[in-house]
C-alpha cells in the first residue's frame, strides 16, 4: 500500500482574545470620572484586553496508507475537528507539512458545504464541480446519490429548508458516492437516526474494502469505530498520543480517561462517574452475575432543584441497551452547593456477555453536562448466550 496522506510537525495556533471587565468603585470616583470626563477627551471606564495563544495541535506526524479506514478519538477538545479541517483544507495550519494525494470529500458539520439558496439538485452538481467531476460523471452518480438520501420529493427544494437530518443524509451520499480518493466524516453523522447511521457505516466500508479508498472517521461511539476502523488515532491535547491497532488503541484511551474529572472552569461545576463492582472502581470487566452500582460526583456552586441525571450503556455497534433516567422513576434530584453524590444500581444478571460503553449526561439548572462523552469501556464476561441482555427469569408449572 502506498502512502495517501503523509503529515509533518503540523501544528495550528489560535490567539483568544480576553477582554477585560469594566471596573467601577465607589460612587465618588464614578462622580470623579464623569466631571473628568466633561472637560477632558479621556474615557472613564477602564478597559483591559489580554491576549492568549492557545495551540490546538502540537508537531503532529502521522502517515495513513491507501485504503485505511482510521478512526481518529479523544476527549472534546482533543484536536480531532481541527485536524480534519486542516486535512480538508478549511483551515490553514500555523505551521507544518502536509502530503496528500487524491481528492478529498469531507462531511464536518451541518451546514457546510453546501450553498443554502440552491437546490438539493443543484447542490449536487455544484460539489461534484469543486471535486473536479464533468457533468457527465456526476449524472451517472446522481441516481444513487438520490435513492441514498432519500430526498428524491425535496431535490428542487433550497437546502435553507431542509431538516438537519435531511440536510445531512444528503451531505454524505454526495460525499461517499462522487469517488473522492479520501472521505473525511466528523460526529455530523450523529444528527441522523440509527438506521441512517448503519446505512452510512455499511457505505464507509463498501468503498474502503471494496474499492480501495480512504476513510478518516471521527465518533464518540466506539461500537461504530470497532466495527469500521482498522487503525485508530487517539488525541490528548493536541497531540497523538498512540497511532496503531484498534483494541490497543482503545485500551490506551481508556487509560487516559479512566478516574477522569471533567471540570467546566467558567460555571464551577466538577463532575465525575465511577463504576463500583464489589466495591472495585471502575473495573475492566465484570461478570454477568456481578451487581452494578453507578457513582456520580457532583461539585457544585450553587443549589438547583428538579435536576436530570441520565447514564446510557450501549453495545459494540452502538445500539442502546440500558438508559437509566431518574425522572422515568419519578426521583427528583436536587443538587446542593458543595460536593453531591448519586448511586444508581441495575440488576445483576442483566446484560448479556459482550463489550459495553457507558456514559453520563446530567442537565443541572439550564446547562448540560456530558461525563466521559467518549465513552468507557466495560467487558461483561460469562455465559455466552444470545440477546442483548441475560436477564434471569422464574419458571413454574400450572
Amino acid at each position: 500500500m502506498s502512502k495517501i496522506i503523509e503529515v509533518r510537525g503540523l501544528s495550528k495556533s489560535y490567539i483568544i482574545n480576553h477582554e477585560g471587565k469594566e471596573s467601577y468603585t465607589a460612587l465618588r470616583d464614578v462622580i470623579a470620572h464623569k466631571t473628568k470626563k466633561i472637560f477632558s477627551f479621556s474615557n472613564w471606564k477602564s478597559t483591559e484586553n489580554t491576549k492568549e495563544e492557545f495551540w490546538a495541535l502540537k508537531d503532529i506526524d502521522f502517515d495513513i496508507e491507501q485504503g485505511d479506514r482510521v478512526g481518529i478519538i479523544g476527549r472534546n477538545g482533543a484536536g480531532k475537528s481541527t485536524l480534519l479541517k486542516i486535512l480538508s483544507r478549511i483551515t490553514e495550519p500555523t505551521k507544518g507539512n502536509i502530503k496528500i494525494k487524491g481528492r478529498v470529500a469531507s462531511l464536518l458539520e451541518v451546514g457546510t458545504g453546501f450553498h443554502p439558496e440552491l437546490s438539493g439538485r443543484e447542490n449536487i452538481f455544484l460539489n461534484g464541480a469543486i471535486l473536479g467531476m464533468s457533468r457527465a460523471e456526476i449524472k451517472t452518480h446522481f441516481d444513487a446519490i438520490v435513492d441514498f438520501a432519500e430526498v428524491e420529493k425535496f431535490l428542487d427544494t433550497p437546502v435553507k429548508r431542509y431538516s438537519s437530518g435531511m440536510y445531512v443524509r444528503l451531505a454524505f451520499a454526495v460525499a461517499a458516492h462522487l469517488e473522492p480518493e479520501i472521505l473525511i466524516v466528523d460526529e455530523v453523522l450523529a444528527v441522523g437516526d440509527a438506521q441512517f447511521q448503519k446505512k452510512c457505516l455499511g457505505k464507509m466500508e463498501d468503498v474502503s474494502k471494496n474499492e480501495g479508498r480512504t476513510v478518516l472517521f471521527v465518533s464518540h461511539n466506539m461500537g461504530a469505530i470497532q466495527r469500521l476502523c482498522n487503525n485508530v488515532i487517539v488525541m490528548n491535547k493536541g497531540v497523538i498520543g498512540f497511532q496503531g491497532e484498534v483494541t490497543s488503541g482503545f485500551n490506551y484511551y481508556d487509560s487516559l480517561i479512566r478516574d477522569h474529572k471533567l471540570t467546566n472552569n467558567s460555571s464551577g461545576f466538577a463532575l465525575k462517574i465511577d463504576l463500583n463492582v464489589k466495591g472495585q472502581l471502575n473495573p475492566k470487566f465484570l461478570h454477568s452475575d456481578d451487581d452494578i452500582e453507578f457513582i456520580i460526583d457532583i461539585e457544585s456552586p450553587n443549589d438547583y432543584t428538579e435536576n436530570f441525571i441520565n447514564v446510557c450503556i450501549d453495545n459494540s455497534v452502538g445500539d442502546r441497551v440500558i438508559h437509566l433516567r431518574n425522572d422515568f422513576e419519578h426521583f427528583p434530584i436536587d443538587i446542593k452547593k458543595g460536593k453531591n453524590q448519586f448511586k444508581i444500581s441495575i440488576a445483576k444478571n442483566l446484560l448479556a456477555p459482550s463489550i459495553y460503553y457507558y456514559w453520563c449526561r446530567v442537565v443541572i439548572g439550564n446547562q448540560q453536562f456530558i461525563i466521559d462523552s467518549d465513552l468507557i469501556s466495560l467487558e461483561v464476561k460469562g455465559e455466552v448466550i444470545s440477546g442483548l441482555i441475560a436477564h434471569k427469569s422464574t419458571w413454574e408449572i400450572a
